[in-house]
């Protein structure tokens, strides 16, 4: 559980609009200099958050630390419950972003499961620095689907997601997964752009004329705070 940035790690800048934007920035993208192209197939994103009981990393966000981190497991396409895929620990410091990944190569989801049956599954297959975090862990937050868009500039140094569709259904006080009521969340579209620290200027430069403000946004936070009637 580190606290210093890793050379690995990315800068991200995040730009919300509503999905009325949708053209309108897939024609900037289209026709900008830096030649962007599609490196991977359109598709859904599915995510499972995990929290502490006192909702720590929640209020972690909530606050704005600098510091933080979300633990999530993550899987992609249409299955709604959860299929093979990765416990991510997603780790931010102030503009730095990155991952920690631990693969969960056998479905942990069988019809009839409990809560804790999952998370057991999910167990047997981490190693021990994955297990301290998920036993750490424990309580499923939100289960959250977008659609995600992928471009990459010509020089392979710039990287850009659209998300939109995104729906979420409360995991909170409930033994088995919820995957029938889904909370009311604004039908927001999120653009990302990552690129490495040292590609900071060129960066810079390419997001000029995006019609977007940069804004302070996480999925989490709106899908949290969705489900808690805000």
């Amino acid at each position: 559980m580190r606290n210093s940035v890793p050379e690995c790690a990315r800068l991200e800048i995040k730009f919300v609009a509503y999905e009325n934007h949708y053209h309108e920035i897939m024609h900037w993208l289209k026709m900008h200099n830096a030649g962007f192209v599609t490196p991977y197939p359109d598709r859904w994103v599915n995510n499972i958050y995990f929290d502490m009981h006192t909702y720590f990393s929640f209020t972690e966000n909530l606050s704005g630390a600098s510091s933080r981190n979300k633990i999530r497991y993550r899987w992609y396409g249409e299955s709604d419950t959860p299929d093979a895929g990765v416990l991510e620990i997603k780790c931010k410091r102030n503009y730095f972003g990155w991952k920690q990944k631990y693969k969960i190569p056998t479905v942990p989801y069988q019809q009839g499961y409990l809560w804790k049956d999952v998370r057991e599954s999910m167990i047997e297959q981490l190693p021990p620095d994955g297990k301290e975090w998920l036993i750490s862990n424990p309580i499923p937050v939100m289960k959250n689907r977008y659609y995600r868009k992928y471009f990459i500039s010509s020089d392979n140094k710039i990287r850009v997601t659209i998300d939109n569709k995104q729906d979420v259904w409360d995991q909170r006080f409930k033994p088995y997964l919820n995957i029938k009521h889904r909370a009311n969340i604004p039908r927001t579209l999120i653009v990302e752009v990552k690129f490495d620290r040292k590609d900071n200027a060129l960066a810079s430069r390419m997001i000029q004329g995006l019609p977007l403000r940069v804004s302070r946004h996480s999925k989490y936070m709106t899908a949290v705070n969705a489900i808690r009637g805000y």
